[in-house]
Order: C-alpha cells, then sequence, then structure tokens
C-alpha cells in the first residue's frame, strides 16, 4: 500500500510542473481552443494514470525479475549461457521500448519511408543486445569502465567520419532513448543480480555504468546504418 502512495505522489510531483505551465500559458499567450486545451487535460490525466500504473509494475514485476534472472545466470558456470541471455534480454527489452518506437516512428515519416520504423528499432535493440554482453563481460572480468568507454566512443567518432551527416544526429538521439523507463530499471537490475552473486570479483557498485555503455550500442548500430545506406 505504502509503495502505491509513494509511486502516486511520484507521478504527481513529476506532471504537475509541465501542466501549470501549459495552463498559465493558455490563460497568457497561447489561448489554445478550447477544445484543444480540454484534450491536453485528459491527455495528462491518462498519462498520470498511465505511468502509476507503468511504475508499479516495475517496481512489482520488472525489478524483482531482473535481479532474479541476473542473480540465476551465474550459478550456471557457464559464460556462454551469461553472454547469450545477457544479449537476448538486451534485445528484446529495447524492442519493447516505447521510446525507441517514437523515435523509430518519427524518423520514418520525416525519411518518408526511407528509413524504415523496423529496421531501425531492430539496429537499435541490436546495439543494445551487444553492448549488454560487453557490460556483462566487464562485470565478470573486473575490466575497467573506462577502458571501454573510450573504445566505444573512439570507435563511434571514427566511424561518424564515413557516415552520412543525417544519420549523426539520429544515432546519438537513438543513444539517448535506450534510456527509457523499460530499458533502463531492468538492465540495471540484471546487473545489480549478476554482481551480487560474483562477489570478490565485483561488487554490486559494478551494475552501473551498464546503461552508459549500454547506449553506446544503438550509437554505433545507426552509424554502421548509415554507413550501409550512404
Amino acid at each position: 500500500m505504502q509503495n502505491i502512495k509513494d509511486t502516486i505522489k511520484e507521478v504527481v510531483y513529476a506532471v504537475i510542473p509541465i501542466t501549470l505551465v501549459v495552463i498559465i500559458l493558455q490563460f497568457t499567450i497561447i489561448w489554445l481552443p478550447l477544445e484543444m486545451f480540454f484534450q491536453f487535460l485528459i491527455g495528462v490525466a491518462m498519462v498520470s494514470l498511465g505511468l502509476i500504473l507503468f511504475l508499479l509494475g516495475v517496481h512489482i514485476g520488472l525489478l524483482p525479475v531482473g535481479e532474479m534472472i541476473g542473480s540465476a545466470l551465474p550459478k550456471t558456470n557457464k559464460l556462454w549461457m551469461i553472454l547469450f541471455f545477457g544479449f537476448l534480454l538486451g534485445f528484446v527489452v529495447t524492442v519493447a521500448e516505447p521510446d525507441v518506437r517514437v523515435l523509430a516512428n518519427q524518423i520514418d515519416l520525416v525519411s518518408n519511408g526511407e528509413i524504415s520504423s523496423n529496421i531501425l528499432i531492430y539496429s537499435v535493440a541490436l546495439g543494445v543486445g551487444i553492448f549488454v554482453t560487453f557490460a556483462l563481460l566487464r562485470i565478470i572480468f573486473n575490466i575497467k569502465i573506462t577502458h571501454l568507454l573510450m573504445g566505444g566512443y573512439g570507435l563511434a567518432f571514427l566511424l561518424a567520419a564515413f557516415t552520412p551527416a543525417n544519420f549523426i544526429p539520429i544515432s546519438f538521439d537513438a543513444g539517448g532513448v535506450t534510456t527509457g523507463p523499460m530499458t533502463v530499471p531492468f538492465i540495471l537490475a540484471l546487473g545489480v543480480g549478476v554482481a551480487s552473486v560474483l562477489k570478490g570479483k565485483a561488487t554490486a557498485s559494478d551494475s552501473f555504468g551498464l546503461v552508459a555503455l549500454a547506449s553506446i550500442g544503438p550509437i554505433l548500430a545507426v552509424l554502421i546504418l548509415g554507413v550501409i545506406y550512404g
């Protein structure tokens, strides 16, 4: 019950500022048609309800399952299984990420279908899956995160030199949208589960940084897609 109250407060505090700003602008500067203004208010109510249900689902189901999967995989003592399911989970959770779908649909719209939304979604998901695998390798073999970050972004800047200019901003937006409400909780929970089992080799703090590494994957994936399209 307390979890529900905390979630409602969190959503209300998040939604109220933008709602108040729009209301103030409505009666001072913008003066939208009343029909559109009422649609906005209805939309705010629906978004608030949706966020409450979504966050409750994350806390009740997504986070515990992610941690359980993360803690169960190392106990198999099979490196290939940890990496395979890390890749698979990173891939499928990104396909389900709403932010990625919004970006893909927008790119499909402005490019008049030249860049298919499905191709972009699966390219981004592939990039996330591969770099979640690298992130798990970092935890298992205690690799410094700075090495992976420098290598990943160094490769990104190198690829940018050969990628058409219109793909470069898309690639960095793709890296940003993967840090959405679906992908981040699950990847962090997965990392916490893996790190909590591998005591002595890693600590729970090693689970942090997974999102930073996972965000490099979509950037590289879209840049490579740009090279192919170019």
